[in-house]
């Protein structure tokens, strides 16, 4: 099903509230001026909600599945209904907000 491709801009969080953020977008790419996310790119997550508590918090997020249609550098690009996984927790991330301009599959 198609989706909106992910860029720099796009906020997710994990399932505790903890915000997520690319840590190495693709650069050659861009929508609206901001690099997009690729599959293969890793998230650090920071401030989850599990921090003090006796379960590890959200640390970092891979992603499972990308778009089946559309690559950049080789790689597929995420769609907003992408699945990812956070580590240490197994949940995964939720987007709350991307652009609305450009869709893949």
């Amino acid at each position: 099903m198609p989706g909106y491709l992910l860029d720099l801009g796009a906020t997710l969080v994990c399932a505790h509230a903890g915000q997520a953020q690319p840590t190495a977008p693709e650069p050659r790419v861009r929508l609206s001026g901001n690099p997009i996310v690729v599959q293969t790119t890793t998230y650090a997550v920071a401030g989850c909600a599990l921090t003090g508590t006796p379960n590890p918090p959200c640390a970092t997020a891979m992603w499972i599945a990308g778009a089946t249609r559309v690559k950049a550098g080789g790689q597929p690009v995420l769609l907003q209904d992408s699945q990812s996984q956070c580590a240490p927790t197994g949940t995964p991330l939720q987007v709350t907000m991307t652009q609305k301009r450009v869709k893949g599959q």
